[in-house]
């Protein structure tokens, strides 16, 4: 770092994203990205606007926040549109977070949250997940904080019914419950509906697994009008611009490519189902994801190690040194082609199923 870096930033850690190593050909199972490409409709609305790039998009949204209000049955003044999900998360944090109002969320969970704390100053409240790594959600109420789950989680894939939503937002009505939905189309119930009844409820939910979009940066955040009146505050103040032409038109297509959205997310759990029968006929201890990841480890070789040799044989999957999590893989569902590839290697490595 260069000596004219701000002193209060020298501790600051930034968040890892997933390799995308340009060395060589891989089996990419490591970012949870889509195997499938977008629908037709939405790479027709991308092409559609290139030749209007001259021009800023519409920062108020407006048409995208139409579809969505249309498809989620809820007010276009009850949804924001983001640069992918990170951007409203960050958003809400600065808005609802600061020295004297901390955030709590779990110990395992995403890590951009700690990140965003130690960026913005905002004091951390870590609340441990059980040793089977579920959330007691008992450990939530009444914290007196604004808090952020995962749900499912990540990288845990476990998931919450909403009802247990409903009673931590219930618990702590005078701070803001963050509910991060990014994997909650993969066999999770989506809180939104919740947004009626609770008022300090703000749901975010992500185009980049679902609806193939990592690469279009595409999130909403969702809740009652005044929420998200403080969260545009935010926007307007930082980046008013923040939708690009081709992903407001993108967004939209996706949002009416309902057939496309249900096939493949449904290939994907029919994927990961048969992915998590033949890593258990391994031995391989799995949680029950309802995500479109397997969160899994084996005796037979230490997490670290396994990593590395699948690497090494040109299979990509994400390992978190973590002392919770090191003997654990996160394995993003591909397609059964790619998933067969990993099994392959897997039995090279540990020497036979």
């Amino acid at each position: 770092m260069s000596r004219y870096l701000s002193p209060t930033l020298t501790s600051l850690k930034p968040y890892t994203p997933g390799e995308q190593p340009q060395d060589r050909s891989y089996i990419k199972l490591n970012t949870n990205e889509s195997p499938y490409p977008p629908a037709t409709a939405v790479v027709e609305a991308i092409q559609a606007e290139t030749g209007r790039l001259q021009l800023y998009p519409d920062p108020a949204c407006t048409a995208l926040r139409q579809a969505a209000a249309r498809y989620y049955g809820i007010d276009p003044d009850e949804v924001m549109a983001g640069n992918g999900s990170d951007e409203n998360l960050f958003f809400a944090l600065r808005a609802f977070c600061d020295k004297t109002h901390p955030l709590a969320h779990a110990d395992v969970t995403y890590g951009c949250y700690a990140v965003w704390c130690g960026l913005l100053h905002i004091p951390e409240d870590v609340i441990p997940l059980e040793e089977d790594f579920r959330l007691d959600p008992a450990k939530y109420y009444g914290r007196g904080e604004t808090i952020v789950i995962a749900n499912p989680n990540a990288p845990t894939g476990l998931a919450l019914p909403p009802e247990e939503i409903a009673k931590i937002a219930a618990a702590n009505p005078d701070n803001v419950v963050i509910v991060d939905e990014a994997y909650v189309d993969f066999g999770a119930e989506s809180c939104v509906p919740l947004i009626h009844s609770y008022d300090n409820l703000l749901v975010v939910q992500t185009f980049s697994k679902s609806r193939q979009m990592a690469g279009a940066r595409l999130g909403f955040a969702m809740g009652c009008k005044e929420l998200i009146a403080d969260l545009e505050r935010v926007r307007s103040s930082l980046n008013p611009y923040n939708i690009n032409r081709m992903t407001l038109a993108a967004g939209i297509a996706a949002l009416e490519s309902t057939g496309y959205f249900n096939e493949t997310r449904q290939q994907i759990c029919e994927t990961r189902a048969w992915a998590a029968e033949q890593l258990a006929r391994r031995g391989f201890e799995l949680t029950d994801s309802r995500t479109n990841f397997l969160f899994a480890r084996t005796d037979r070789m230490e997490g670290g190690a396994l990593y590395q040799a699948l690497r090494d044989k040109g299979v990509l999957v994400r390992h978190f040194s973590g002392p919770r999590t090191s003997d654990w893989l996160r394995i993003t569902v591909g397609t059964l082609e790619q998933m067969e590839i990993l099994m392959a290697r897997l039995d090279e490595i540990l020497g036979g199923p």
